[in-house]
């Protein structure tokens, strides 16, 4: 009598939950559409023909970046809104053209600004074993040969120190286009990378075109990284690498990104590290960009897409070898390869604090640090 009681219970149970699970799905709003095209009004945004209905995608999913707004959805035909929460979902349907239906799905997801935000925390009292950075002295033998060989003497100029680093900057950003579809040479020096560009009139991804200036600055005696720039996933499909090279004349560090001829400025027109950068990204500080900077010119680089879309994005985490010198990323059975990596509190993965590996096709070992200390990690040279 006992399990009969129980058996009911559970069918009860359960032809309650799928009556629920019906009455839902009936309850779930429609709207009605004729056109694909939907004007969004997103918090104080409106955003015209914003979203394309697509009745394939099933849910088809709007992510707003506006927590505790409302968000309307335009059709030719009709609206619907919603005043999006955090970790809430909005369903609804759109009949297409009376015959299709386009389950859609609103919610909130965090910008990349928002992420950074959130990434503001380091510790200055993280006393993590690193070694310290170098930089291979201008009178070594490539760097010597890179110089004279382009005339970079020349072409960074008689002026001030800036206009040297600004100077070989704008240089290689005109003589090497940017292409980020396509892995770099194997031999990934300046003077082989360049010969094999002119050869195959091909470009260099973001990291070819930094290692490229970093040797130039390097071979006139300018202390200069390349820094990978990362996004807080710990799994990821796409960074940025640019350059912070050392100016003694302004005694700091300098952003300077080849990829897009770009430098970065505060309000009073002053140049920025990359460290300032990301605070005044977390703390809504102006900043402002070079007006020449762009993308292989065909494009110009607008600030507020850089900067505050995929530069913040790409400033959550940052890399870059120990060693800055001649040919430091070719692989070869005999290299050692070290790096430093500067997390925030809140990033995945904070240890082990020290890892290597080794290529299983070149032998090259790689070691990895880890610090929460940007002392550390900003340090002069």
């Amino acid at each position: 009598m006992l399990n009969k009681n129980r058996y009911k219970l559970i069918v009860l149970c359960l032809t309650t939950l799928l009556g629920a699970n019906i009455y839902a799905q009936k309850r779930m709003p429609v709207i009605k559409a004729n056109s694909t095209s939907v004007n969004v009004q997103d918090g104080k945004d409106f955003k015209k023909d914003a979203w394309n209905i697509s009745p394939e995608i099933k849910p088809d999913i709007y992510l707003t970046p506006n927590k505790n707004k409302k968000v309307t959805f335009y059709t030719d035909l009709d609206s619907i809104s919603f005043f999006v929460q955090p970790n809430k979902e909005y369903n609804f349907k759109i009949i297409l053209n009376k015959k299709d239906t386009a389950f859609t799905r609103i919610k909130y997801e965090a910008t990349y600004l928002d992420k950074l935000k959130s990434a503001n925390k380091y510790n200055l009292l993280d006393t993590r074993s690193v070694p310290a950075f170098t930089y291979q002295n201008a009178d070594n033998a490539n760097l010597t040969e890179l110089r004279k060989g382009f005339k970079l003497d020349s072409i960074a100029g008689r002026g001030s120190e800036v206009s040297k680093i600004l100077n070989l900057l704008h240089w290689i950003h005109n003589l090497i286009p940017h292409d980020g579809n396509h892995e770099n040479p194997t031999i990934k020096n300046a003077m082989s990378m360049i010969a094999v560009c002119k050869k195959d009139n091909r470009g260099l991804n973001c990291r070819g075109l930094a290692t490229v200036l970093n040797e130039c600055y390097l071979s006139l005696g300018i202390k200069s990284r390349f820094i990978t720039c990362m996004p807080k996933d710990s799994v990821f499909n796409d960074c940025h690498v640019i350059n912070m090279v050392y100016s003694t004349d302004l005694k700091k560090w300098l952003w300077i990104d080849p990829t897009n001829d770009a430098y970065v400025m505060n309000e009073k027109g002053e140049l920025l590290s990359i460290e300032e950068v990301r605070e005044r990204l977390i703390t809504n500080k102006p900043l402002l960009i070079n007006p020449d900077a762009n993308w292989n010119h065909k494009s110009t680089t607008i600030k507020e897409e850089y900067l505050y879309n995929y530069m913040a994005k790409n400033l959550y985490r940052m890399e870059c070898p120990v060693n800055s010198e001649y040919n430091s990323e070719t692989w070869n059975d005999v290299k050692k390869i070290s790096y430093i990596e500067l997390l925030p509190l809140d990033a995945y993965n904070q240890t082990p604090n020290k890892s290597e590996q080794s290529s299983p096709n070149t032998g090259t070992i790689f070691t990895r640090y880890k610090t929460n200390n940007p002392t550390l990690f900003w340090t002069t040279p």
